[in-house]
């Protein structure tokens, strides 16, 4: 993508930093972003002349304004919290559900061509038939994975009833540089890095063979782009397609640090999904399959970390 207007919401944060990143290279970028969750130091090393920055939060700035002459939006700013948004399901609600409304209001005001939504795997639930498929049963079991479903549902019906192009990209297990250690919903991958580079052994809840389809924020990237430039709308699986268990992240991790840290098991927590693998064949629609390296992936994101320890500061 060449020489257009782009707005991210949430451009601040761990994935909407790395879009602005790959989209500032060869067009202009309208960051809308509150700085709740989000940091200005994750865009501190880019070229400011093709960014602007509206600091504000969704349910209350200008939008309109904000996209005006936007040719995309890439809408991630959100409650990416389970534990938040069980502890105030209102909030969730206003930011989640609210504010996706208002983004699509206004892009569809503005002429905006496409809006790409972030939604996330939290909508399929404990749903135990794996791998999971776009055509499988929506199970939300929190505020979080039912406020990401209504968002689909939203950019679905402005699709229908507006006419407004929108796509909604389920994320299963992102990691990557700048990746808070410390939120709530970071994966488990940067709290076992910050755990060793810290001399602390990393914590296993359960027996640790619950796997993950973890993907790299690299390709979660390419995926946004692919969309936004496809003809396609509705939702679809931003994954890997294969399954990493939790255990088998520990010696990696380790090895390229240099460290022989064994983890310490604890009881598992309640509500934690044993397994989680998608389907991701219909997302080869988008001309995307990623092509995997997971250990050099792991490896990548663990040396960012090895690099930028006062980021945790």
């Amino acid at each position: 993508m060449k020489n257009k207007k782009v707005a991210v919401t949430g451009g601040l944060g761990f994935i909407g930093s790395h879009l602005v990143e790959r989209l500032c290279q060869d067009n202009e970028v309208v960051i809308v972003d509150n700085e709740t969750t989000g940091s200005i130091k994750n865009i501190k090393h880019l070229e400011f002349d093709k960014i602007s920055l509206d600091l504000g939060d969704i349910t209350e700035i200008d939008l309109v304004n904000s996209f005006e002459g936007c040719d995309y939006v890439f809408h991630h700013a959100a409650m990416a919290s389970v534990p938040a948004s069980v502890a105030d399901p209102i909030k969730c609600n206003l930011i989640n559900i609210t504010g996706t409304l208002n983004v699509l209001l206004a892009a569809r005001d503005c002429g905006v061509r496409k809006v790409v939504f972030a939604s996330s795997a939290a909508v399929y639930g404990d749903n135990t038939n794996l791998p999971l498929s776009e055509k499988t049963l929506l199970k939300p079991v929190s505020p979080y994975a039912l406020s990401k479903a209504v968002g689909e549902m939203y950019c679905q019906l402005f699709t229908d009833i507006y006419k407004l192009s929108t796509i909604s990209l389920r994320y299963f297990n992102v990691f990557g540089p700048r990746q808070d250690p410390n939120s709530q919903y970071a994966s488990v991958i940067p709290h076992f890095i910050s755990s060793i580079l810290n001399g602390e052994r990393p914590v296993i809840f359960g027996d640790g063979e619950q796997s993950r389809d973890f993907i790299y924020v690299k390709h979660i990237v390419e995926a946004n782009l692919r969309a936004c430039q496809s003809n396609h709308t509705g939702a679809y699986n931003i994954a890997t397609g294969k399954k990493t268990t939790i255990n088998q992240l520990v010696p990696v991790i380790n090895q390229t640090l240099g460290e022989d840290m064994d983890p310490i098991y604890d009881e598992p927590r309640p509500g934690d999904v044993k397994h989680s693998l998608a389907d991701i064949s219909k997302s080869e629609l988008l001309n995307f399959k990623p092509s995997i390296n997971f250990p050099d992936e792991l490896s990548e994101t663990v040396h960012w970390f090895v690099e930028n320890q006062e980021f945790k500061e």
